[in-house]
């Protein structure tokens, strides 16, 4: 089954902890530091909220790594254009089916704690969302990390309730390829089509202190 994992969010150019305060502030939510992604040569801070989901806002570091991997080159872009939505996620339990619908392998990503456990999943997509910024990417968490998930770092307080996307709800589905099995439970997808370039144009958030859209 898949299930809405996370938004992502592109840090502008004042960089990382600037736009994580900015956000906190609007939406009245904490945030913890997530460490950084030594594989995609960059470093976020996650939002945990209900269902499972989270919010994270990403930095692309100064690092080899950032220049050769899909999501260190994605990150890279948004924030070259200010920062902003970048994308957004899909979690399933089985990345074999999209691995032969796209022709290639997931890659591997990881996480390290400061108290030396490491958080593991498998993805695939990121190429597909540099192309076409409404299609999502997907994500498989691995075996035995469920309780490192980022939508536990704290209790979540705030809900994703609604994302509107530029583009078509036809083409988001077809991309994954099992429009069967999609179920976002509370969230609802607006998927319009203004000019310009596709992609998540805002997301609506449900807060203790009211409707948040960003």
């Amino acid at each position: 089954m898949m299930r809405l994992d996370h938004v992502s969010y592109a840090c502008g150019p004042d960089g990382l902890m600037p736009t994580a305060q900015r956000i906190s502030e609007s939406l009245g939510l904490e945030f913890v530091k997530g460490g950084v992604h030594p594989r995609f040569g960059t470093r976020n801070v996650i939002f945990p909220l209900k269902h499972g989901q989270y919010l994270e806002v990403v930095e692309v570091l100064n690092h080899p790594a950032s220049d050769k991997a899909p999501f260190g080159q994605a990150v890279r872009a948004r924030s070259e254009l200010g920062g902003g939505w970048m994308g957004w996620c899909v979690s399933v339990e089985d990345l074999s089916s999209a691995e032969d619908r796209l022709g290639r392998k997931s890659v591997p990503g990881n996480r390290k704690f400061p108290d030396g456990r490491e958080l593991t999943w498998q993805q695939i997509g990121i190429k597909g969302l540099i192309a076409d910024p409404q299609c999502p990417y997907l994500i498989s968490w691995d075996d035995g990390t469920e309780d490192l998930h980022p939508s536990k770092s704290l209790e979540p307080v705030g809900a994703i309730s609604e994302i509107a996307i530029a583009g078509s709800r036809e083409r988001v589905l077809d991309w994954l390829g099992q429009p069967q099995n999609v179920n976002l439970g509370a969230v609802t997808m607006q998927y319009e089509a203004p000019n310009g370039t596709p992609g998540i144009m805002s997301v609506t958030f449900e807060t203790e202190s009211g409707t948040v859209v960003l």
